[in-house]
């Protein structure tokens, strides 16, 4: 079974590398530019693990994840943060706000792949 993957990512950009890496891995990517549309394409679409931005338009990923981990329909789809504004203690609040782990960017596409299975349960 294939595995769906949904990207938040607002820069064109980052999201095409993020989209170009997962399909040459073989996952369904699902696409979001806002933390809003997150949450809509979360709940659509059910994605196995959410790859989200934390700076957003609207609400933010941080926040877009605990609406997601409030809801019982998206409550354990993990959720990574992804960022490329690394400051001390970030990390502590994307897990504060139930981010599963936290990548930051630019994005190593040689590790990224190994990066993101960790979070995927097996088949």
């Amino acid at each position: 079974m294939v595995k769906r993957v949904l990207v938040v990512e607002d820069n064109p950009l980052n999201m095409k590398l993020v989209r170009t890496l997962l399909q040459l891995e073989g996952y369904e990517v699902l696409e979001a530019s806002t933390g809003e549309e997150a949450v809509s394409a979360a709940v659509e679409g059910l994605p196995d693990l959410i790859l989200m931005d934390v700076q957003l338009p609207g609400i933010d990923g941080l926040q877009a994840c605990m609406c997601l981990k409030g809801d019982p329909r998206t409550s354990t789809i993990p959720v990574v943060a992804l960022t490329s504004y690394a400051m001390p203690g970030d990390d502590k609040k994307a897990l504060e706000a139930g981010c599963a782990g936290y990548i930051t960017k630019p994005i190593d596409t040689e590790s990224f792949p190994h990066q993101i299975a960790r979070f995927l349960s097996p088949e």
